[in-house]
């Protein structure tokens, strides 16, 4: 079931949808570097099951963030790649990484400090 929130913009609701489920905003990070095998992204994130990590999968590339490429053989070799889509998240990315480095800071410094 999709959730809403009323007042909230429905483009910034659908990137949620996205972000929501664990691991996959770690999986589209990893794959800002470029193209990977489904082996090279469990290696980079290794406490992913490979389970899980073939569903987000999936699932990124059913909303069009991930392009799941096949390289013909032998042997056979699959890659994942962020669509131009899926490459916007840079912005994303170091936006929330901003966001949690002040927030480390705030616990460094602590409330009181206000």
């Amino acid at each position: 079931m999709k959730r809403t929130c009323e007042g909230l913009c429905p483009r910034f609701q659908e990137a949620m949808e996205v972000l929501a489920k664990p691991w996959t905003g770690l999986i589209v990070a990893t794959l800002e570097d470029g193209a990977l095998r489904f082996s090279e992204i469990g290696a980079r994130i290794p406490a992913i099951g490979d389970r899980i990590l073939s569903t987000r999968l999936k699932e990124l590339e059913a909303q069009g963030v991930v392009r799941r490429i096949v390289h013909p053989g032998p042997p056979i070799r699959v890659e994942y790649e962020l669509t131009a889509a899926g490459q916007g998240f840079r912005t994303v990315y170091d936006a929330i990484a901003a966001w949690g480095s002040s927030l480390a800071d705030q616990r460094t410094v602590g409330p009181e400090s206000e």
